[in-house]
C-alpha cells in the first residue's frame, strides 16, 4: 500500500443526510493518512476488539476487511462506500487509530474509552457522536442488565463502540444487508436502524418489569419479609431505566428538528418518527413503573407497620395477663405464708415460750392464722389481685 495514497471523493446525497460535510478532513493535502495500526492483535498483545468490519456500496456488501488497516485501504478503494465498523471495548490505541484516519473529535474519543456516559447526542463538525443505554431482561435472576453503545457516524463511516452485552448489532447487520435500499441510504439509516433496535429491546424490558411488579403486589400483600429489598432493587432498575430512556426523546425530538435543514429522505423521517413515538411510550411506562413502585413500597411499609403493631399489642396482651398471674400467685404466696410464720414459731422447741403451757394457746394461734390470712385475701381482693 503506498506511504500516501490518493484522496478518495466521499460524499452522498444531500437529501439522504442529517450530516452536511464541511470539508477535508484535517490530514493535509493528498488525502488521509495511511493508517499505522491494524486491527489484529491490540497494544497490550491481545486479541482485537473488531467484532466485524464491512464496506458497502450502493446497499451492498463490497468488502470484508480483517483488520482496520485493511478497512481503511478497502474504502478508499470504494468510491461512494461506507465503513461500518463494529467494535467491543476497544483499546486506546484502536480507538486513536479510528481517530486519526476518521478525524473523531478527543472528547468524543475520550467518551467512547472511558464509557459509563448518559444518553446523548453531539455533533462535531460532519460527525455524530452518538450514546445510547441498551437493556435487556435476564429471565433467570429477574434483573434488568444495561448496556453501552457508543456511536460514531461520519458522511461515509459508522463505527460503533460497545460496552456490555447489549444491543445485538449483529441481528441489525443482517437486517440492513437484507434490504440494500434503506442501507443505500447511507450512515443515517444505519444510525435509525441501531436507534430501533436499541429502542426495541426496551420491550421485553418492559414485560419483564410488569410482570416482577405484579409478584411484587402478590408477596406485599402475603407478608412476604423479603419483599422490601425487592422493592427496593427493583426501584434502583428502574432508575437507570429511565435515565436510559428519557434522553432519548429529546435526541429524537433534536433529529427530527434537523429534517427540513439537512433533508432527511421522506422514509426515513418515517422510521424515526415511529421509533421517537416507541421512546415516548416506554419513557410513560417507566415513570409509571417508578410510581407503581413508590406506591407499593408505601403500602408495604403501612402493612409493615400495621403487622408489628399487631405483634407489639399481642406482647402487650401476653405481658398483661402474665401479670395478673403473678399477681394471684404472689396473693395466693403472702396468704399461705401467714399460717406457715404463725405455724413455724409456735412448733419452735423451746421450754422458755410462755404460749407452749398455755390453755388457750392452740385456738389463739389457730385464730390468727385464720384473721392473718382473711384479711389479706380482703386486701388482695379490693385491689384486684384475685
Amino acid at each position: 500500500m503506498p506511504e500516501n495514497p490518493p484522496r478518495r471523493e466521499r460524499s452522498l446525497p444531500k437529501k439522504h443526510s442529517w450530516l452536511r460535510p464541511t470539508g477535508t478532513r484535517a490530514n493535509g493535502p493528498g488525502g488521509r493518512a495511511p493508517a499505522e495500526t491494524a486491527a489484529g492483535p491490540s497494544a497490550d498483545g491481545g486479541a482485537s476488539s473488531v467484532v466485524h468490519a464491512a464496506v458497502y456500496r450502493d446497499g451492498h456488501r463490497a468488502a470484508t476487511p480483517t483488520s482496520l488497516a485493511d478497512t481503511y485501504r478497502q474504502l478508499r478503494e470504494q468510491p461512494q462506500g461506507m465503513a461500518w465498523i463494529g467494535l467491543h471495548r476497544p483499546s486506546e490505541d484502536e480507538l486513536l487509530s479510528l481517530a486519526e484516519e476518521f478525524d473523531l473529535h478527543q472528547l468524543a474519543v475520550e467518551d467512547a474509552l472511558e464509557a459509563h456516559q448518559r444518553p446523548k447526542l453531539e455533533r462535531y463538525g460532519d460527525t455524530l457522536f452518538v450514546v445510547l443505554r441498551a437493556a435487556r431482561y435476564l429471565d433467570a435472576p429477574e434483573e434488568v442488565d444495561f448496556g453501552e453503545l457508543h456511536l460514531f457516524v461520519g458522511p461515509d463511516f459508522v463505527i460503533t463502540v460497545r460496552h456490555g452485552a447489549a444491543p445485538d448489532l449483529s441481528a441489525v447487520r443482517r437486517r440492513m444487508e437484507a434490504t440494500p435500499e434503506l442501507l443505500a441510504l447511507g450512515p443515517e439509516a444505519v444510525l435509525y436502524a441501531i436507534l430501533d433496535a436499541v429502542v426495541d429491546g426496551y420491550a421485553p424490558v418492559v414485560s419483564g418489569v410488569q410482570n416482577d411488579i405484579d409478584e411484587i403486589e402478590t408477596e406485599v400483600f402475603s407478608g412476604d419479609p423479603e419483599v422490601s429489598r425487592r422493592i427496593y432493587e427493583l426501584a434502583r432498575e428502574m432508575v437507570e431505566f429511565q435515565r436510559a430512556t428519557r434522553p432519548l426523546v429529546g435526541m429524537l425530538n433534536n433529529l427530527m428538528a434537523g429534517f427540513a435543514k439537512y433533508g432527511t429522505d421522506d422514509e426515513l423521517q418515517r422510521y424515526l418518527r415511529d421509533v421517537a413515538d416507541h421512546v415516548t411510550h416506554t419513557s410513560e411506562r417507566v415513570d409509571g413503573f417508578r410510581s407503581a413502585l413508590a406506591d407499593i413500597l408505601a403500602v408495604n411499609a403501612t402493612l409493615v407497620t400495621q403487622q408489628q403493631n399487631a405483634e407489639m399489642r399481642a406482647l402487650a396482651e401476653a405481658g398483661f395477663e402474665q401479670n395478673e398471674e403473678i399477681k394471684k400467685i404472689s396473693s395466693w404466696a403472702a396468704i399461705l405464708f401467714a399460717p406457715t410464720l404463725v405455724g413455724t414459731i409456735y412448733g419452735m422447741n423451746f421450754d422458755s415460750m410462755p404460749e407452749l403451757h398455755w390453755a388457750a394457746g392452740y385456738p389463739f394461734a389457730i385464730l390468727l392464722m385464720a384473721v392473718v390470712c382473711v384479711s389479706l385475701y380482703v386486701v388482695f381482693k379490693r385491689r384486684d389481685w384475685l
